[in-house]
């Protein structure tokens, strides 16, 4: 038996990893050849240290050569500044580096979250997406940690390592045999470490995703009388997070406590058996003292890589972590930007066989659902809560992928045209409505930024929003708080839709946008809507028959099906669902 696999859009094109960040690091491969040349200044000072120091031991003092000292030690001064600008240097090139490379990727990161489908964001808590996110601050610490500097250091320990050879080849060995033990503890320690970081992210995530959804639901919290229950939950998990954190810390003590003492073994056996070898006349104190400095600049840039190690297990995670955004396909692929941008939107819509379903293997939200509108009429669309309307409309956007079937717009295939320029063209009023924080003035002229005073005027007019915006302290300029707090909901949908209005799109979706408003002020919204927008295609979903009395069409939709479609009169004289529906309302009324 043959498994065939077939990549689908939700396969990744090419695997998230440092090689991301290649292209970024050879932009500016001026500044770090610069880094590189400085370090490797660096280095060759440091290396004059230890052998100036030898030279004043065997030669100046032995020589009682005043003059001498005087000048080496001048030497050595005027080493250690240079050594000490050249560092600095070096430092601040490649932190200015990392820190422009952090900028780039962190707008490419965003810009990459932000075309990733709506069904991505539906499967992942808010919280989780943040902490995803974050792990860019982890690697860019990585990075700006002088990691590469690190590395450079222990390249140049090699001209170090031939110089200890040079002065004794026992007292080499006996300095470098404690490096096989660093290299085992390391491949001990990192798998250990990775894997609690994977258990402490997770459970950060967790953590923090509970408590965006307490602070966003505040209200309901309170009014529920929750905030007990809220502070125990988070509690808990914050607990298992603190857990997590310290088995970590533990790990990482031990693996750096074990570090130190092999770097301190290695110094004292390189003191003792050097030591040795000066009584039997084989070394020169000057010459132990010089080896035994060199070998300290060997040994350390290796406990730096040690820890450095221990740090790039972190950002492995956070590499891992962040891939599951980067990996994840946008919603408009490579194939999609060369498509045809759609034309100007007249309105004509026709469903063919459309069916729709979540999840692969999940029940049909829509089955072979087929519709046609012609252009410029105004469509109301009613039926019970999970019946399909949102579901429905939202496909025109092409916000979700079909399962079968396609949506044309004027003859044009959806599918078949650069995404876009097809949602530049329509304009879609959601029932949870987002206001961001700033004036009423800025919200509405959100996708106009240069739209004129007398156009934003306009455009809550025709929403009903401009009287009661002009009661509020500041009229246009008021602030409408985080998330629109400072307004009703009605309130925050009327300016939702002045919004859109202000849009101008070719095609309006206006989905439950007026559910929070009074019966009279959504009457005429609904009439302000019809006459602002005739002779352009209006869908409107509500669940009040009475406002869409006067749509050219209506949509009865049930599980996912189309039940009845026709005018107020037709329906009625149908005396079907619809007709049912409409007595029980005016009963209720």
């Amino acid at each position: 038996q043959i498994l065939l696999l077939r990549p689908t859009k939700q396969t990744p094109q090419q695997r998230f990893s440092l090689k991301w960040f290649l292209p970024s690091l050879y932009k500016h491969r001026k500044v770090l050849l610069e880094v590189f040349i400085a370090s490797f200044f660096v280095q060759l000072f440091a290396l004059a240290n230890p052998l100036m120091i030898q030279v004043i031991i065997d030669k100046v003092i032995v020589q009682n050569s005043v003059d001498t000292l005087q000048v080496l030690g001048v030497f050595l001064l005027v080493l250690a500044v240079f050594e000490a600008v050249l560092t600095s240097l070096r430092t601040y090139l490649f932190v200015d580096t990392t820190n422009r490379i952090d900028m780039t990727l962190g707008s490419e990161i965003i810009d990459h979250l932000l075309r990733l489908p709506l069904r991505y964001f539906e499967r992942r808590p808010v919280g989780e997406l943040a902490t995803r996110i974050n792990e860019l601050e982890n690697i860019r610490q990585f990075l700006t940690g002088t990691a590469l500097t690190v590395v450079l250091d222990a390249v140049f320990s090699v001209i170090y390592i031939v110089v200890m050879f040079i002065y004794s080849w026992l007292l080499s060995l006996v300095s470098l045999a404690t490096i096989p033990l660093f290299v085992v503890l390391a491949m001990v320690a990192s798998p250990l470490i990775r894997q609690q970081l994977r258990v402490k992210a997770e459970r950060n995530a967790e953590t923090q995703s509970y408590l965006v959804e307490v602070v966003s639901g505040i209200q309901t919290v309170k009014a529920q009388n929750m905030e007990l229950r809220s502070r125990w939950q988070w509690q808990q998990r914050y607990a298992r997070y603190v857990s997590a954190g310290f088995k970590t810390v533990l790990t990482s003590t031990t693996a750096g406590s074990t570090s130190h003492f092999l770097n301190q073994l290695s110094g004292l056996l390189v003191l003792w058996v050097g030591a040795y070898l000066v009584l039997q006349g084989e070394l020169t104190l000057g010459q132990l003292i010089a080896f035994r400095i060199i070998a300290g600049y060997v040994t350390s840039p290796l406990l730096r890589l040690a820890q450095l190690w221990q740090n790039f297990q972190e950002t492995a995670l956070s590499l891992e972590r962040l891939s599951d955004i980067v990996d994840a396909a946008p919603e408009a692929s490579e194939v999609d930007r060369l498509n045809i941008p759609m034309p100007a939107i007249e309105g004509a819509v026709t469903f063919d066989d459309v069916s729709f379903r979540f999840g692969p293997s999940g029940p049909l939200q829509l089955c072979n659902v087929k519709l046609e509108f012609p252009a410029g009429i105004f469509v109301g669309v009613v039926g019970q809560s999970g019946s399909g309307k949102s579901t429905l409309m939202k496909l025109l956007p092409r916000l979700y992928d079909l399962e079968s079937g396609r949506i044309m717009i004027d003859g044009y295939d959806i599918s078949k045209v650069e995404l876009y320029s097809l949602r530049r063209q329509i304009g879609i009023v959601p029932q949870d409505t987002l206001l961001f924080d700033g004036t009423v003035q800025e919200n509405i002229a959100l996708t106009c930024p240069d739209a004129s005073a007398e156009e934003i005027i306009e455009a809550a007019k025709v929403a009903a929003a401009h009287e009661f915006i002009m009661g509020l302290p500041n009229g246009y300029n008021t602030r409408v708080g985080e998330r629109g707090s400072a307004l009703s909901g009605g309130q925050r949908q009327r300016v939702a839709i002045a919004r859109t209005v202000l849009q101008n799109p070719r095609l309006l979706i206006l989905d439950e946008a007026t559910s929070a408003l009074d019966y009279d002020s959504e009457r005429r919204v609904c009439l302000n809507l019809a006459e602002a927008f005739r002779g352009r295609t209006v869908f409107f979903i509500t669940h009040r028959l009475s406002t869409i009395k006067n749509a050219d069409s209506i949509l009865l939709m049930d599980k996912g099906a189309v039940v009845e479609l026709g005018t107020h009169e037709e329906l009625m004289a149908l005396k079907g669902r619809y007709y049912c529906l409409y007595q029980q309302q005016e009963a209720e009324l």
